[in-house]
């Protein structure tokens, strides 16, 4: 694929000359874009190969590609082709100028209920049809849903999606945002995706219409306790009709909650409903071959051999992700995050130890605390998720040591836990003339951890 300077000094990859940034995220920018030949509009979400492969990314832009090829439905992005040069990858996908449904609510507050009804009417169709084609989005929420200039709601980023030949295969992944994960995802028993799915479609619509969450707390723990047990209430404004209907989507049990074929037998969702009309283009042979083949490592064509060959420089040995714990694990073993359980001034045997909750990129937090550490004299040995902080200074019962391990809640939820594994706490304070140490470490840290109490 070419990548070249167009006559008027714009980029032109492929049949595109790119424009403006029309956003950007920790991995991916989309540009606005317009084809040379025929002046379509399109955006282009650019990815940089290199880091795609030293953040493991390969297995997510796989599922994001795959499941979007199998869908053709006028609420749901379309994407176009993928094209890949030497260092970037590129996603042609349908230009949606309207913004994010989060935008409007967060703009407008709660939402008229004609307008939040017929939102969740268009939301239900995508999702139908996407579990029609055995695709699971996964990370339903207001900032993956776009508007186009008309209202027309567009279902976007696929990248937590998975696909499944059986509509009630069990599926195993934790995945979503916190504040829309169904309650059998916390569980990590297994979960049926079209279930988990309406789970996060009766929390968006419980927020169209409040204009704020039903399940919320301060910390995670209390957040996954309320969702386990689905305790919310509604606004005294929501009609009753519509009340019922959420207490029969927000249902704990997936095996009572409501499914959409009787979703769309209800009174209060059938007002003002028009089913969606579009002509299906047939599926292919080989679209659907593509998304059901665990031998695709990533694209079609031309951009897998490219990335497959770089991954030997880039990537060895098997993909390595953090350890999952479920919601109850965390909470049996969280407490605030206080260095001082850790570096406090004793010199009995017992392994002191801290934890926090993070938000960020479970690599990402690895560097901080490695970035954190080693300026204070600690000597780093890491592998995979799991990290030994050395001291330099040797005591009376030897070096001081520190063992990190991260944890995955969530894809967007990890915790850390730091726990104290050998040397004497109070010589290595004495040896450092530190006794400040555990705040100058905490300090370094602040920015990861996940502050959801108000400081007293």
């Amino acid at each position: 694929m070419s990548v070249k300077v167009a006559k008027g000094g714009g980029v032109v990859v492929g049949k595109y000359e790119l424009g403006k940034t029309i956003g950007e995220g920790s991995f991916a920018k989309v540009k606005f874009a317009r084809h040379v030949n025929n002046g379509n509009k399109v955006a282009i979400k650019i990815l940089d190969r290199k880091h795609v492969l030293r953040h493991n990314m390969m297995e997510q832009l796989q599922r994001e590609i795959s499941s979007m090829r199998l869908i053709n439905h006028p609420n749901v992005t379309k994407i176009f082709e993928v094209m890949a040069s030497k260092t970037k990858i590129y996603i042609v996908l349908e230009l949606v100028d309207g913004g994010e449904l989060f935008d409007k609510i967060a703009a407008k507050g709660k939402l008229e209920e004609d307008e939040a009804r017929n939102y969740f009417q268009q939301l239900i169709n995508a999702v139908d049809y996407c579990h029609s084609r055995g695709v699971y989005h996964r990370d339903l929420k207001p900032e993956n849903l776009l508007l186009d200039s008309n209202s027309v709601l567009k279902v976007s980023d696929f990248g937590l999606s998975t696909y499944t030949q059986k509509e009630d295969e069990l599926l195993r992944t934790a995945c979503g945002t916190p504040n829309y994960v169904a309650p059998e995802v916390i569980h990590n028993k297994g979960y049926v995706g079209s279930t988990s799915d309406m789970w996060s479609c009766g929390v968006i619509l419980f927020v169209l219409m409040a204009g704020f969450m039903p399940f919320d707390a301060p910390t995670p723990m209390a957040l996954f306790k309320k969702i386990v047990k689905a305790e919310f209430s509604c606004p005294s404004w929501f009609p009753p009709q519509a009340k019922t209907l959420l207490k029969r989507i927000l249902d704990p049990n997936p095996q009572t909650r409501i499914k959409i074929p009787e979703l769309l037998k209800d009174e209060w969702f059938k007002k003002g409903y028009k089913p969606t009309s579009f002509t299906e283009e047939d599926l292919s042979v080989d679209d659907v071959a593509f998304a059901f083949n665990d031998s695709n490592v990533l694209i079609f064509g031309q951009v897998c051999t490219q990335l497959l060959s770089s991954t030997k420089n880039l990537v060895t040995g098997k993909k390595v992700k953090p350890v999952y714990i479920n919601a109850f694990e965390l909470i049996s073993r969280s407490q605030s995050f206080n260095l001082e359980n850790l570096f406090e001034m004793q010199t009995d045997e017992v392994k002191q130890e801290t934890c926090f909750t993070s938000q960020c990129p479970a690599i990402e937090i690895m560097h901080k605390i490695e970035e954190a550490a080693k300026p204070l004299g600690f000597i780093v040995q890491k592998k995979n998720y799991k990290m030994k902080l050395q001291g330099d200074q040797n005591g009376r019962k030897g070096h001081l040591s520190v063992a990190t391990e991260v944890f995955e809640v969530a894809p967007s939820v990890h915790m850390v836990e730091l726990r104290k594994t050998g040397g004497d706490t109070l010589e290595f304070h004495k040896a450092c003339e530190s006794s400040y140490f555990y705040k100058i470490f905490s300090s370094g840290l602040q920015d990861i951890v996940w502050h959801t109490e108000e400081k007293k």
